[in-house]
């Protein structure tokens, strides 16, 4: 399968999807463990979760897809929303919280 329709796949087909560094378990980068950490914050247990050092091409790939250099990488409700600074920033001034409130609100 091709690496972007597979990444596609992933975004839309999850209501929330983070590539990352490693594991939630065993986050291997600060960035990938502060975005976690945001998500469990939010109310967020289960968040479909992509380790990039397990596939390169993946890794390269969800770079190419969101046109954005670095990881981790957040999608909700098939949207890239961005990395941990973006997600600090949006979990600080609340904002964060009301995009994933419908997602949280109907498990």
């Amino acid at each position: 399968m091709d690496v972007q329709k597979k990444i596609h796949d992933l975004v839309t087909g999850n209501p929330v999807v983070l590539f990352m560094k490693g594991t939630p378990q065993f986050p291997q980068c600060g960035f990938s463990a502060r975005a976690i950490q945001i998500l469990n914050a939010c109310g967020v247990t289960a968040p479909v979760t992509i380790d990039v050092l397990a596939d390169p091409e993946i890794r390269q790939g969800v770079k190419d897809y969101a046109n954005w250099p670095t990881v981790p990488q957040l999608y909700i409700s098939g949207e890239f929303v961005g990395g941990s600074d973006i997600m600090t920033e949006m979990y600080q001034a609340g904002e964060l919280q009301k995009q994933l409130e419908p997602i949280i609100g109907a498990r």
